[in-house]
């Protein structure tokens, strides 16, 4: 069954739309999970812990590419529902261009400052080294890295969400198959395992530019531009939030293990990487949708469809709440098995593991509300209230309890932290639905 933008859309029909983007998520998590497996079983704790103690300074560089393929995509895609295809051509093809020239730039600006930042956090001897290789290699294809992340959201814009599927799959393959390689067959360590990283993320930033590159079938292709300062302004400013939320994220990651270095050592950093990987795929499916209905939304909103956006959001909220009861119920079961495939080797890691993973369950059964909250107003180019809502949830209220709350439960409470930010921001973001309730979008949507 084709399904095209200008339908009406049953849940059914949103899952359809979605799925392909849930799945694309879900996968790229996974194999981001990988490097961490690998090392962890094959080179050691130390080097687990260098892998945990670098990724949230790389995904800061990388957190670009949603912040251009969400704001890129809203735009773009209420061009389309307007239809204007010619503008929307001119308007990729910009979004594209810029976000390679900014990750040379960022690439280059990081090779200059790994070193003092990580001593900064506290690296050092062979945690600080083991950190620069790993983090230098990966640098290598920053700009791939953000073209991946941004081809994710602009694959569901160019009506291909399954062919962004596809490549997803071809880079988490690359990726797992060189991990295999590198790091269990091969002695390259820590190396190996960023080796194997930057060139999956090349298979993902550039297979999906030659295929834009060339005559395709989808409703976009890249070509000639004519640069659009304010509409480029407006990309990044709509596409704030996320990169607001990719950038908190591993900000916030790196007070959680400042916090448990001094209250756990450095099993409790090992732990939380594990929460982290877990986190990062349940996290997929929510994500996954919200990149997945975005476009539809923005199309919607182009037309001045107000009625579908409203039964858009309707039926999405109750999909949400699906999602999350089923990511908690897994969270539960799995916490044991996925404990032990990752730190079964180290018996008191392992407990440490499976005690934070009952804790941080709960966290699932708000995530999505916000996630999808956030989302929902940059498809409907309302970048103020989404980046209100990415903010308190991915920084505010995540420093706050990770600070306060262990000054009571000690461990556990950074443990909770998470669940306790995630259910104040899906209060937050309920609160901004229930105020546009009546509207397409709070100030300013047309009304129907």
């Amino acid at each position: 069954m084709l399904i095209r933008f200008s339908d009406h859309f049953t849940c059914k029909k949103l899952l359809r739309i979605t799925f392909p983007s849930m799945v694309m998520l879900v996968f790229t998590s996974i194999y981001s999970v990988v490097d961490g497996f690998f090392v962890s079983n094959f080179v050691g704790k130390s080097a687990f812990t260098a892998v945990n103690f670098i990724i949230p300074f790389l995904m800061i560089l990388g957190a670009v590419g949603f912040m251009f393929g969400t704001g890129g995509s809203a735009l773009i895609a209420k061009t389309l529902g307007e239809g204007d295809r010619e503008r929307a051509g001119r308007l990729f093809s910009m979004v594209v261009y810029a976000s390679v020239a900014l990750g040379v730039v960022l690439a280059t600006a990081g090779f200059a400052l790994l070193r003092p930042l990580l001593e900064a956090l506290g690296a050092e001897g062979e945690l600080l080294e083991n950190c620069i290789v790993y983090g230098r290699i990966i640098l290598l294809a920053n700009p791939m890295y953000i073209l991946q992340y941004e081809f994710q959201c602009l694959f569901a814009t160019a009506g291909k969400p399954a062919l962004g599927l596809y490549v997803t799959v071809a880079a988490g393959l690359t990726n797992m198959v060189l991990d295999a390689v590198f790091v269990a067959v091969l002695p390259w360590g820590v190396a190996g395992a960023a080796a194997a990283t930057a060139l999956s993320q090349c298979v993902g930033g550039l297979v999906p530019l030659v295929y834009f590159a060339l005559p395709n079938n989808s409703l976009l292709r890249l070509g000639g531009m004519k640069p659009e300062i304010r509409a480029l302004a407006r990309v990044c400013a709509n596409g704030a939030s996320e990169l607001m939320s990719n950038i908190s994220i591993p900000l916030v990651s790196m007070v959680y293990n400042l916090q448990l270095l001094a209250m756990a050592a450095e099993d409790g950093v090992a732990a939380y990487g594990v929460l982290m990987y877990v986190s990062l795929v349940f996290q997929g499916i929510f994500l996954g949708y919200s990149v997945g209905v975005a476009p539809v939304v923005s199309y919607h909103y182009g037309a001045r469809n107000a009625a579908e956006v409203r039964g858009i959001l309707r039926r999405s909220l109750g999909l949400i709440a699906g999602f999350s009861v089923a990511m908690f119920a897994a969270a539960c079961a799995l916490a044991q098995p996925l404990a032990r495939m990752f730190v079964g080797y180290d018996q008191a890691l392992y407990d440490l593991t499976v005690r934070a993973f009952g804790i941080f369950s709960f966290s699932f059964l708000f995530t999505g509300f916000a996630i999808f909250g956030s989302a929902y107003f940059t498809a409907l180019n309302n970048g103020l209230v989404s980046a209100v809502i990415s903010f308190l949830r991915t920084l505010l209220f995540q420093i706050a309890a990770v600070l306060l709350l262990p000054l009571v439960w000690q461990v556990d409470g950074i443990w909770a932290a998470t669940a306790a930010a995630e259910l104040m921001a899906a209060l937050v973001a309920g609160v901004f639905l229930w105020l546009g309730r009546d509207s397409v979008v709070v100030g300013g949507a047309p009304s129907g």
